[in-house]
Parts: C-alpha cells; structure tokens; sequence
C-alpha cells in the first residue's frame, strides 16, 4: 500500500470515529497543533527555551492574547513545558518537552516539504486567480 492509499485508509477510520476528538488524532491533536500559530512556535522553541517576550518578539504578528492561549494549549497537550522562576517580576521560559522534541522529527518533513513545493502552490494559486 503507497502512502495515498495509506491516508485515505486512515481518514476511512477516522470516519468510523466520526471524528470524535476523544478518540480521532486528526480532530483530537493535528487540529490543534496544525492552527496558524503552534508550529511556528514549537518551531522556535526547537532552537532552546525562550522566554515568553522574546517569543513575542520571534513571531511579530502574533497578539499577546494568542501567544498566551497558544502556549497554554501546548503545555496542555504535553509538547511544551512552562516555567516559573521567583524573581521579581516573575520569570516565565518556555521550552519543548520530550514529547514536544518528538514531534520535531515529523514537523520538520512538513517543513521540507512545503519549501519545496512553495513555488509549485505559488502557480497554482496564481493560475485559479488568473482564470477567476
């Protein structure tokens, strides 16, 4: 079995969970990590821990408020760590867990393959604009 026909089993399984996010990946976890803002920030994150400024300052575009539910959404599935030093103001850094290390492996094939086929998605969406 190739890789496509491999994906379309496993959307035919998901489709048996009726996507059930307790019980499908795809709703449960990808939906989540796959958002504007979770890969560019475990992207950042893989280069060391960051504290939540220098974050901001990584990814201008991001609001405050989405740099914070962002984080709080991946410390709560477990890829990213939170920690809080007791100095005053308080001392925030995050970094990746080992869980969130392992998902580094996958994310950066996405990232090899979107630099590679950039140019290629480009065309296409000049071209559909073109005959629009």
């Amino acid at each position: 079995m190739d890789a496509t026909e491999a994906l379309g089993a496993r959307f035919e399984t998901w489709q048996q969970f009726e996507f059930d996010e307790s019980r499908c990946a795809v709703r449960g976890l990808l939906d989540r990590i796959g958002d504007r803002w979770s890969m560019l920030l475990l992207c950042a994150l893989a280069a060391g821990p960051r504290r939540f400024s220098a974050l901001a300052r990584l990814v201008p575009d991001i609001s405050k408020r989405m740099l914070t539910q962002t984080l709080r959404i991946l410390e709560a599935d477990g890829l990213v760590h939170r920690e809080v030093r007791p100095t005053v103001p308080p001392s925030v850094t995050y970094s990746l867990t080992p869980l969130g290390r392992s998902f580094t492996v996958p994310l950066l094939g996405l990232i090899d393959w979107a630099e590679a086929h950039f140019a290629q998605v480009v065309e296409a969406r000049e071209r559909r604009a073109a005959a629009a």
